[in-house]
């Protein structure tokens, strides 16, 4: 049975949504970020990304960590894609052609829109968004986004979802990576094929259930 180390607030959550969405019974074993602690090295410290029971598994100390039957895989796209591959049955890939087109777009959002997408959502989380240096920090980061944006917007302007015709994991790692921009209530809405395929990917009861845990995490242990 493979088992994920990480917590719900965290890029664990694209795991989480694709194991709710095709059933499997995917254990938890909460990882907690190090920023989150007070001090982490502390010896009555929970398990955390510094521990060095977590750092023996994941040398980058970081979040989330997967481990199937011997394999042990960090990346929450290619753990996503991993797990679409060997339990997902229509949510994995039918083929060659649509594997190659699912890897190309998980590296298309870590490459091109994860970065500055996550710069928005940090703006608006920690109030710097409300700032004249935390509006110059949005609108740098939006403009690094129109030009992925301006790609998706053409790929789902003639299609309903990413891969296929079908809901897939290319589309839990796509809108997992675009959800960060939705912080910034003016930017997606410049891109209603994009806009309508985010909204309808979080409709689904699978993310619903997902974002229900995920809510209800402590911001700290």
């Amino acid at each position: 049975m493979p088992t994920l180390h990480g917590c719900h607030r965290s890029r664990a959550s694209r795991n989480i949504w694709l194991a709710e969405e095709i059933g499997l019974d995917l254990p938890l074993r909460t990882v907690w970020q190090a920023y989150r602690l007070d001090d982490p090295q502390a010896p009555d410290a929970p398990l955390n990304t510094q521990s060095p029971e977590f750092l023996a598994l994941s040398p980058m100390g970081a979040i989330p960590v997967l481990e199937d039957e011997g394999l042990v895989l960090a990346e929450s796209l290619a753990i996503n894609l991993h797990l679409a591959r060997r339990h997902g049955g229509a949510i994995g890939p039918r083929d060659e052609a649509e594997n190659a087109l699912m890897t190309q777009w998980a590296l298309f959002g870590a490459a091109s829109v994860e970065e500055p997408a996550l710069a928005i959502q940090n703006a608006y989380q920690y109030g710097r968004a409300e700032t004249d240096e935390g509006r110059a920090e949005v609108e740098r980061a939006g403009a690094k986004l129109h030009r992925p944006l301006k790609a998706l917007e053409a790929h789902l302007g003639v299609r309903q979802w990413m891969v296929g015709s079908r809901f897939t994991v290319a589309d839990i790692n796509m809108a997992e990576i675009v959800r960060y921009a939705q912080a910034d209530p003016g930017l997606l809405p410049l891109y209603p094929a994009v806009d309508g395929w985010l909204r309808m990917c979080q409709g689904r009861p699978a993310f619903q259930r997902m974002w229900e845990h995920r809510s209800r995490e402590p911001a700290r242990p």
